[in-house]
């Protein structure tokens, strides 16, 4: 069993950060999935963080590695 939190994300190139709970969600509300990043989500803070927490998150990871900022 996968005890790992994942979120897919979409980064703006205004910096910001949507996220879909999976990539069927995704599909469903227009994202380009080529575009998404899969990212793991550290169990504390899926667990109990706001969702602006998990966002900025999110947006350190993508730009540490270097991901995004090229979708309008």
């Amino acid at each position: 069993m996968d005890d790992k939190n994942y979120l897919f994300a979409l980064r703006h190139r205004d910096g910001g950060v949507t996220l879909y709970v999976d990539e069927a969600y995704a599909q469903e509300r227009g994202a380009d999935l080529s575009q998404l990043v899969r990212v793991e989500i550290p169990k504390d803070l899926y667990t109990s963080g706001t969702v602006q927490q998990i966002r900025e998150y999110v947006a350190g990871y993508l730009e540490s590695q270097g991901t995004g900022s090229t979708h309008a």
